[in-house]
């Protein structure tokens, strides 16, 4: 009977929380299948970096994250440098988590995604009608520029929430932003809980859509 075949690149990885070099070099020199590894075993699962010491915090966020958004808290995790202790991002790469860094929650939800979508879709369809109004200049430019990346990231199967207005008639967006505000404010007064700058919701329609776009994520460390 033929063996487990595993990717050699990652055929060596024992930490739970590899230095962001580390998974530079996986993916610069590894195949399609020790991507996926690395994205669905570190940079998905367990419990993250930013809660090593706190797991149960960790675990409370998710379950008043699910309660506030009707989801499981099973569809809750994070991402960023929250979740292995550096950053992923090739402008920040190696960038330590500390109480500057953001805390970057990844939902995988259908329900959730169509919701933020028809929100989204309702705004989008007001802004371009002129029945929607920006209040300045300023806060033109961002609706522009979230209506055109908002367009796009939909037809890739995920959607961020700050995307779309927080309006009250925006209903599923609004609660994700008073939920990111909540989970804040929480942690802040939470005794050895990690601090962050803010906290915020990018959610997939499936797990596909979320390995998919990882992976390209990924690719941009394939240039440094």
């Amino acid at each position: 009977m033929e063996p487990f075949k595993i990717p050699g690149v990652i055929n060596d990885l024992r930490e739970q929380y590899p230095k962001a070099d580390v998974i530079k070099n996986i993916i610069k020199s590894g195949d399609k299948t020790a991507k996926e590894f690395i994205i669905r075993l570190w940079l998905s699962e367990g419990i993250p970096y930013a809660f090593r010491e706190c797991p149960a915090i960790y675990e409370s966020i998710r379950s008043l994250i699910a309660m506030r958004l009707d989801i499981s808290p099973k569809d809750i995790s994070l991402t960023g440098s929250a979740r292995i202790g550096e950053s992923l991002a090739p402008n920040k790469l190696g960038q330590p988590f500390d109480s500057n860094s953001d805390l970057d929650i990844f939902i995988v939800s259908e329900n959730l995604f169509n919701r933020l979508k028809e929100d989204f879709m309702n705004w989008s369809f007001a802004f371009e009608n002129g029945d929607k109004k920006p209040a300045n200049e300023t806060e033109r430019r961002y609706w522009l520029d979230n209506y055109e990346k908002g367009s796009k990231n939909i037809g890739r199967g995920f959607i961020d929430s700050n995307k779309i207005p927080n309006h009250d008639e925006y209903k599923t967006a609004r609660e994700v932003s008073q939920t990111m505000w909540l989970v804040t404010e929480k942690m802040n007064n939470t005794p050895n809980a990690p601090k962050v700058s803010k906290a915020s919701v990018r959610c997939y329609k499936t797990w596909y859509y979320h390995i998919n776009q990882v992976s390209l994520n990924l690719q941009e460390l394939e240039k440094f």
